[in-house]
């Protein structure tokens, strides 16, 4: 797997600037986690990274190489993003087998049946989930098959948008589980966003603190349950974090 290096990153919507400067370091199969209040710029990150999002300034390096270097096939192999609306991201009128097998058809791969059938065992769903339409799946399901696009093609990075937030908290569990696992197993490197310090805590080696679109501080894991923030920000979301876990 590939580590991932994050220079300068700038962004603007109009006239307003939205990240500033964002430089951090991912190192080859660590999962990194982003943290922070809404519109401090979290997924706007994961969106230039993938491209989404082209009019940024800066470098997006994997490996060694520039994302905008890229030719669009070898980065599309290499980084590949789950989304956090397992609801929005497929197509209600295509089934498992169409959403599955059309990135394989696109990139010419062989063997596509028994691709797609690998892709949902990884994910723990039966074979025969290939023939359901999104209606057909619960929520939880439906970010299974979310997963199993983005596995499909074999990358290196995971960029991970808040994947169990949209989800039931009895759902949650299952999915952040199956994203552990699936790392120990393929060593993939996570990005991972999240509101939540208890799923950072679940998922993440380090993390770093955004606010307004910028990079406060970056942390151990083990920085949580102690608060060892050095940032005022940091300590206060850290800190907010822990007393809603007590009282809950």
């Amino acid at each position: 797997m590939k580590p991932v290096a994050i220079r300068d990153l700038c962004i603007s919507f109009g006239a307003v600037q939205v990240l500033h400067d964002v430089t951090f370091d991912v190192a080859s199969g660590e999962s990194f986690g982003l943290v922070g209040e809404s519109g401090s710029g979290k997924s706007t990150v994961l969106r230039c990274m993938s491209m989404l999002q082209a009019q940024w300034t800066g470098d997006v390096i994997i490996g060694s190489q520039s994302v905008r270097e890229m030719p669009l096939n070898a980065r599309v192999r290499t980084v590949q993003m789950v989304f956090q609306d397992p609801y929005g991201s497929l197509h209600p009128r295509h089934s498992v087998a169409t959403v599955l097998s059309e990135p394989l058809r696109i990139h010419g791969l062989d063997r596509q049946r028994a691709r797609m059938e690998q892709a949902l065992i990884d994910v723990g769903l039966p074979v025969d989930f290939l023939e359901r339409f999104p209606h057909q799946l619960s929520g939880g399901q439906r970010q299974r098959v979310a997963i199993a696009r983005a596995l499909i093609l074999e990358p290196e990075v995971l960029l991970l948008d808040e994947p169990t937030s949209a989800l039931d908290v009895s759902v949650q569990a299952e999915i952040l589980n199956l994203l552990a696992r699936l790392r120990s197993e393929k060593g993939f490197t996570y990005l991972m966003v999240s509101h939540d310090l208890s799923v950072v805590d679940h998922m993440c080696d380090r993390f770093a603190v955004m606010q307004a679109g910028r990079i406060v501080e970056v942390l151990d894991r083990a920085a949580i349950p102690s608060n060892a923030a050095t940032q005022p920000y940091a300590r206060d979301l850290i800190a907010a974090s822990l007393a809603y876990e007590r009282a809950v």
